[in-house]
């Protein structure tokens, strides 16, 4: 038995803190707020410290790093990480694997030598080498399509959608919380509204979690919030619209009309939320600034593609005409080639400088050079839309961190001391309980974790010590993996995982 004692207790309602002190025994909480404890069990002193529920990571990307118990997430706090989001997961893997590790690399952050067949195979490992937290996987739309598709993109014929619904049902059946798509990446792209709602019918009628990543995030926001909105009401599910943002400066104006219509759907009885990570700044694949025509097949077709003069020129004119940021706000996190390792920190604009080319010459140029394979972080929004995402009460806080060989976003090693440091003490936009409450018991509804995101007696044990005074974020774009400050004491189902004491 354990007992925390003399801390000030956030228990993840976003009501607010009292003093007190918080009773372990085994993987459960026993007793919150009582002012005794037994005279014999071990004790922690949290005298002028928080003792929250175990932060949980509602969108990451951290499908295979999970799996070899990495800290960048525990560091923060985080308990729980919810995985296969935006429409790539690790399974299900059907055939040849290369066509899966094609489609995943650049956001799961290996190029190969992963990859299960079903998502009982995935648990099931999970389960065996996850010791540090509590691992959540959505199954993946891109995945679920290449399974049965490959990488080929437009309509699939009725057989090929009965397969992928009913990897699907199986799917959620082994333990899924949910489904992610990915509409901006090919081939979930070309995926029609017929088969979306087909798949969502299932998700649905399983009572389960539908996370996606939207068609658009800048001139056309508002229509793929409809989109998304539309199939919420013919299916009836519980829709989280992923990372939710106005992305490119002509754009932010586009923020007010489509929260609209999230409160609009929402006061109509439609279950929506969404969420979003506490930075200005984005991060993918330079591939999303391609017209998705030029992707169908896969990597090989897009190479050919490229040095094709007769469609480079097209090319070249799609890609000027559908950015939504400036060249300037694009930045190379990481490429494949040692040849180009110098050229990540610098931006689209510096290098076409550089290299005395036009910047969209210049994308296609290192696209090439790279086989597809360059990571970037994209200026996106307005602190003033940041400001109103993250204090909007349908909101709940998510990191979106992947790895690269590169330069990670800060946000795989900071989200969540960024958020209670930077964000809560030196901003003031939200009160800590409330910011407590947008990574605890939020995402713990969202994906209906049975006695998990509360300090609440009979629950498990999933705690957060931190010193509020001082927990910060030390990550930046120039140097990210650096550990935050002010995280004390990690449990894990009443075990220590985590002392930032030593």
């Amino acid at each position: 038995m354990l007992a925390l004692l003399n801390g000030l207790l956030f228990d993840g309602s976003g009501n607010p803190p009292v003093h007190g002190n918080v009773l372990i025994d085994g993987d459960r909480i026993v007793d919150v707020g009582s002012s005794s404890h037994p005279q014999d069990c071990e004790t922690l002193d949290c005298t002028d410290l928080a003792i929250a529920p175990g932060f949980i990571d509602l969108h990451s990307h951290s499908d295979l790093q999970v799996l070899e118990d990495r800290m960048e997430k525990v560091k923060q706090g985080v308990t729980t990480e919810v995985v296969g989001n935006c429409g790539f997961s690790p399974f299900p893997q059907s055939g040849d694997p290369r066509t899966l590790h094609e489609f995943g690399a650049g956001i799961l952050g290996r190029p190969d030598g992963w990859g299960w067949a079903t998502a009982k195979e995935y648990l099931e490992t999970a389960g065996k080498t996850c010791t540090k937290l509590h691992v959540a996987p959505l199954i993946g739309h891109g995945s679920l399509r290449i399974a049965v598709a490959g990488l080929r993109q437009g309509l699939l014929s009725s057989s090929e959608l009965d397969r992928m619904s009913g990897l699907l049902e199986d799917a959620l059946d082994a333990g899924c919380p949910g489904f992610s798509t990915g509409l901006m990446y090919a081939p979930g792209s070309s995926a029609a509204k017929e088969e979306l709602e087909l798949l969502i019918k299932v998700v649905a009628h399983k009572n389960k979690l539908y996370a996606t990543h939207m068609r658009s995030y800048s001139t056309g926001l508002v229509d793929a919030v409809r989109e998304q909105l539309d199939l919420a009401r013919a299916t009836g599910c519980r829709l989280q619209i992923s990372h939710l943002q106005a992305a490119g400066r002509a754009n932010w104006g586009l923020q007010k009309p489509a929260l609209d219509e999230i409160e609009a759907a929402r006061s109509q009885g439609i279950d929506v939320e969404f969420d979003i990570y506490p930075y200005q700044c984005g991060s993918t694949v330079l591939t999303q600034w391609l017209p998705q025509w030029a992707l169908d097949g896969g990597t090989e077709k897009l190479l050919d593609r490229l040095v094709d003069p007769s469609i480079r020129k097209g090319l070249l004119a799609e890609v000027e005409q559908l950015r939504a940021q400036l060249w300037t706000d694009i930045t190379i996190s990481a490429v494949a080639t040692e040849a180009n390792e110098n050229l990540v920190g610098m931006n689209i604009a510096e290098i076409a400088e550089q290299r005395r080319t036009d910047p969209a010459e210049t994308v296609l140029n290192l696209l090439t050079e790279e086989r597809a394979a360059v990571n970037v972080i994209s200026f996106n929004q307005s602190e003033d839309n940041l400001h109103e995402l993250i204090a909007h009460p349908l909101c709940s806080i998510i990191s979106d961190g992947f790895y690269v060989k590169g330069k990670a976003h800060p946000r795989l090693y900071g989200t969540f001391p960024e958020l209670l440091g930077t964000v809560v003490r030196e901003k003031s936009w939200l009160a800590l309980p409330e910011a407590i409450h947008k990574i605890t018991a939020k995402p713990a509804s969202r994906l209906k974790l049975r006695n998990r995101g509360l300090l609440k007696k009979d629950y498990f044990a999933d705690l957060t010590v931190f010193d509020a005074g001082h927990i910060a974020s030390r990550s930046t774009y120039q140097t990210p993996a650096l550990d935050p400050l002010g995280i004390v004491k990690v449990f894990k189902d009443g075990h220590a995982v985590y002392d930032g004491a030593t």
